[in-house]
């Protein structure tokens, strides 16, 4: 943060927190980092701060450390990082509510659109309870918490993110007026017309409970645009699309977007690492003249079988290329717990055998498919890419299509679905294409694979000055300018 920035104690919350409880195999503790990449993002914001993250208990080990801490904060160290980490527990029914019923999939569907509506989703009695007595009860359990943690601090600051607290910030608000609370959404915002899923009441709880905050944060001024507009046409609000601001019953709440970076140093050094430099001698050894890659969650979202498909059709149009290129998907399993994504993986890998059984040969197979989770492998794959398809039908910014490009060694071409959000920040140097046209898709390999050397490394070169051009550190310094504006002129407003 900047060397104007007040040195006020700092509440992060979220859903994941940075560490979690478990029972190795011979029956020990053990302390491991949290999973996603929320937690790497916020590393810098908490390194030498005075700050506390609240986040739910995700094991039953992280329920009984609290437990035994008397349910105050724990010191904690996680790769050379020092946190202070207060987990809340949730009734597990409640939890089971608010995650699998409501956090995944519907919310998340909305703002993904993958809700198939002629079928899907039905709203019953079942999901109406899990709105009540789950989501709305962790929220409350977590707004509990944050608010007993800040009881003796004067206009305290609260920092939330995701979609899994949506309502926790009206709680917060109305035990706690003087606060300053911002909130940062990590997945797309859709359009007004996918959140007439919800029931109004629902619907409405979540906007007012969103716009409780100060500031919310998104990745792309596209979805500040959304989010305006919803605001606008489902809950009737006055719309500054200027000033990025809403008026509303409660007040005034400016939207921004902060396009998140990745952290370059990190990847360069791992990229540099031994553990990286051996799972490159099989990729090098493997590889044929050309080689595609997708690294990726097994998620909807991804657009994983069009992708397969389109590749199934270069190969189809293009026969010259078969036993000359290779497709290496390496893909990390993504809640099997939910039904629609174990079907999902069962389908992905059935076209990857039809595929291959259509064009493979005796010594050659196209689609080489990897479930399973190994930075280090995936690093490799990066360095020695020809072509990176990300096609993803909708993404809250993709940070792969930022991570790959800055290590690749070969001037490697970047396949840029238009509805990511890294695409605002890297569209001019990518190929861009519309993630349900898979014949665009099929003929883009095809461009990327025939490419001239110079338009190759030009396209490169653009995007790492891109990507390069930006690091976590700045990602925070921007959101904290804003906070210290609205933090002022809130003092203002108070006299002081």
């Amino acid at each position: 943060m900047s060397q104007e920035e007040p040195t006020r104690p700092l509440i992060i919350v979220s859903n994941r927190g940075p560490a979690q409880f478990e029972r190795g195999e011979d029956g020990q503790r053990v302390l491991n980092r949290g999973g996603g990449g929320l937690v790497t993002a916020l590393s810098g914001l908490v390194a030498n701060r005075d700050a506390l993250w609240i986040a739910s208990t995700m094991t039953d080990e992280d329920a009984a450390v609290t437990r035994e801490n008397d349910f105050q904060p724990l010191d904690i160290e996680i790769n050379d990082v020092s946190y202070k980490v207060l987990m809340v527990e949730s009734e597990k029914e409640a939890f089971d509510g608010f995650y699998n019923v409501i956090a995944n999939p519907i919310l998340w569907f909305i703002q993904h659109y993958l809700w198939d509506l002629s079928n899907a989703p039905d709203i019953r009695q079942a999901e109406l309870d899990a709105w009540d007595y789950g989501y709305q009860t962790v929220n409350q359990d977590i707004a509990d918490a944050v608010i007993r943690q800040v009881e003796d601090r004067e206009r305290p600051l609260v920092m939330l993110h995701d979609y899994h607290l949506y309502t926790a910030p009206h709680m917060i608000r109305a035990a706690r007026p003087d606060a300053l609370l911002y909130h940062f959404v990590h997945i797309p915002w859709s359009q007004p017309d996918s959140w007439r899923v919800l029931p109004g009441r629902i619907r409405e709880t979540i906007f007012d409970g969103l716009l409780a905050n100060d500031i919310i944060g998104f990745h792309t001024s596209a979805y500040c645009t959304n989010f305006l507009a919803c605001c606008k046409r489902l809950m009737g609000y006055e719309i500054d699309y200027e000033g990025l601001s809403v008026e509303h019953p409660g007040g005034r709440t400016i939207v921004r977007a902060y396009p998140l970076p990745i952290d370059s140093e990190r990847l360069i050094r791992a990229a540099e690492s031994a553990e990286v430099a051996t799972a490159e001698k099989e990729v090098l050894a493997r590889r044929r003249e050309h080689l595609i890659l997708r690294v990726d969650r097994a998620d909807l979202s991804k657009n994983v079988l069009r992708g397969f498909t389109a590749f199934d059709t270069f190969l189809t149009q293009h026969p010259e290329f078969r036993e000359r290129v290779t497709f290496i998907a390496h893909l990390q399993p993504s809640r099997q717990d939910v039904p629609e994504y174990a079907e999902y993986l069962e389908r992905i890998e059935a076209l990857v055998a039809v595929v291959n059984h259509s064009h493979g040969t005796t010594d050659w197979m196209p689609i080489d498919l990897r479930v399973y989770e190994n930075f280090n492998e995936a690093v490799a794959r990066y360095k020695h890419f020809d072509l990176l398809m990300v096609n993803s039908i909708f993404d809250g910014m993709n940070l792969v299509a930022k991570e790959a490009p800055a290590i690749n060694l070969r001037d490697g071409v970047l396949m840029l679905s238009e509805n990511t959000g890294s695409h605002e920040e890297l569209e001019d140097y990518v190929l861009t294409v519309n993630p349900f046209d898979i014949q665009e898709q099929a003929e883009t390999i095809h461009r990327a694979l025939t490419m001239t050397p110079r338009e190759r490394r030009e396209r490169a070169d653009g995007l790492r000055e891109v990507i390069f051009s930006r690091n976590p550190r700045d990602w925070i310094d921007e959101q904290v300018a804003d906070i210290n504006l609205v933090r002022a002129q809130l003092a203002d407003e108070a006299g002081g």
